[in-house]
């Protein structure tokens, strides 16, 4: 079961990644996410806390590609992502250099108040931006929100991240940061 909820979830992030749906993820295809972010949150890249998410995406596309694409050709394949997410970033310890400073700065970007936590309305920009269902939103937030205070902290966003993409504990939170897993 763990394995199979693990590549379940390295699945549906590809598909997240690869904006332009052609069956590989490029370099173009983080860009695009990356900007489909900033407009939700209506931030400009040029701006501190959107240098830093573009800065972000930048280098977890430089290391996809470094240590993913295996054939070469600056397109990664779901197979290629799947191995190469489990060898490089879950069995190894690739994911705080790499994903953990996109992943702060991303959970900076939804703390839109700058108060440390990210409230329901930052939440649901997100989760739009990842092409989550309105109406699986609230349930996801619920389940991060782990002090159900209303809110789910910088940390608790970050951990999130850390859990959804390298957990193989099915009642994880993080399991819930794009919605529930189907």
């Amino acid at each position: 079961m763990s394995l199979e909820l693990l590549n379940h979830k390295l699945d549906r992030a590809f598909g997240h990644m690869d904006v332009d749906g052609n069956g590989s993820i490029e370099r173009s295809d983080l860009l695009g996410l990356g900007a489909r972010i900033l407009v939700g949150f209506g931030e400009a890249p040029t701006s501190a806390t959107g240098s830093k998410l573009v800065q972000g995406f930048g280098s977890i596309w430089q290391a996809l590609s470094t240590e993913i694409d295996t054939a070469g050709d600056r397109a990664i394949s779901s197979e290629e992502f799947r191995a190469g997410m489990t060898s490089a970033f879950i069995e190894g310890d690739r994911f705080d250099t790499v994903f953990g400073p996109a992943a702060e700065a991303f959970a900076e970007l939804c703390d839109t108040d700058g108060d440390g936590s990210v409230g329901p309305d930052g939440f649901q920009v997100m989760l739009a931006a990842f092409g989550t269902p309105h109406e699986d939103v609230e349930a996801a937030f619920d389940r991060l929100d782990l002090d159900r205070d209303g809110n789910i902290s910088v940390t608790e966003l970050v951990e999130a991240t850390r859990q959804y993409y390298t957990s193989t504990d099915p009642d994880a939170a993080g399991n819930w940061l794009f919605g529930p897993i189907r």
